[in-house]
């Protein structure tokens, strides 16, 4: 794969490898040796970038990296986020966000799940209203200086929270949800991006699975399936909004590749620092989704994407009204 670059410095493969599913999340509990295996197999096929948090799982989710990764470290960028308050012991989340001053102790806990004594980026997850952004922008700040974190980036925020934490310390990365079934990004955080030289990683980039054209109106999730609990995944809505997924399906048809290929496809060619993270616990998917690097979109190709995307009306959220209330913040 051909490389991009994120913020000033972050030069990665273009298509990342987001890993929160490999422990549990889409109704299933994936075998670790499996996920360790997937893991070294990205890093075979070019991946390097991968994506963690410390809420996955909790914290399983950083271990499995920690072990997978260990033996490649020099070779790869490891992308991990704070936010929840979570219990060191229990592993429980104890109800709260973090507050400024106990960032540094979930980022020491990061390093030690991680195997690793630097983390190349991380993320604040999600925006705490309850305390300045300047005072989270700090204590990265802090944690850069002592050469414990390289850089600083951040998911779901507001363009203006953006531009206050990036006065304090530059940011690298933007990690939201995009996709052409949610492209709230365009109105004004990836001009914000673009102004400030600050990379974006679309999460969620095949809309959970739905965009792979293998998720119809017929399918039920179980109660540990978190897309149970989404609205745009209910029965009506569900049958509503395949009408983009058929459509993507049409243009992907044409082109000689899949849906997921051309969902992802359409996300490279919109700008040159978006590196998008699709997750998969399945070999056959890995390799499907970095070959869609090599998929040659067209201007018109772009475009009419876009106007499909434009023309379907999605019915329903893309969280709960609880979550989604944490967000663009």
């Amino acid at each position: 794969m051909k490389t991009r670059t994120l913020g000033t410095d972050l030069e990665v493969a273009e298509i990342g490898l987001g890993c929160m599913t490999m422990t549990g999340g889409y109704g299933a509990d994936p075998d670790w040796a499996a996920m360790i295996a997937l893991l070294h197999g990205a890093v075979d096929q070019g991946v390097t970038l991968f994506d963690t948090a410390e809420t996955y799982g909790p914290h399983r989710n950083e271990e499995l990296l920690g072990e997978a990764l260990a033996p490649v470290r020099d070779q790869v960028t490891i992308a991990t986020k704070f936010a929840n308050a979570i219990d060191p012991d229990t592993h429980r989340p104890l109800g709260r966000l973090l507050r400024p001053d106990e960032v540094r102790a979930a980022a020491e806990g990061s390093l030690r799940r991680l195997r690793t004594d630097h983390i190349d980026l991380y993320y604040q997850h999600r925006v705490n209203p309850e305390h300045p952004i300047e005072e989270f922008a700090g204590a990265v700040h802090e944690l850069i200086t002592d050469g414990k974190v390289l850089r600083y980036g951040m998911s779901e925020a507001a363009e203006t929270t953006i531009r206050r934490a990036h006065a304090v310390q530059p940011v690298t990365a933007i990690q939201s949800e995009y996709s052409l079934w949610w492209r709230r990004p365009e109105t004004g955080v990836l001009s914000t991006c673009d102004e400030l030289g600050i990379g974006f990683v679309p999460y969620s980039p095949l809309g959970k699975g739905f965009l792979t054209g293998t998720i119809d109106a017929s399918v039920t999730f179980g109660d540990n399936d978190l897309r149970a609990s989404i609205p745009r995944f209910e029965g009506d809505a569900l049958t509503s909004n395949v009408a983009l997924v058929d459509g993507v399906r049409e243009i992907a048809a044409g082109l000689g590749s899949t849906p997921g290929q051309v969902a992802l496809a359409w996300l490279l060619a919109r700008k040159p620092w978006i590196v998008p993270i699709p997750g998969t616990t399945k070999p056959h998917r890995l390799a499907e989704n970095l070959r869609a690097a090599a998929v040659d979109l067209s201007d018109a190709d772009v475009d009419r994407l876009t106007a499909l995307s434009d023309s379907v009306e999605i019915v329903g959220g893309r969280y709960p009204d609880f979550l989604e209330a944490q967000t663009n913040l």
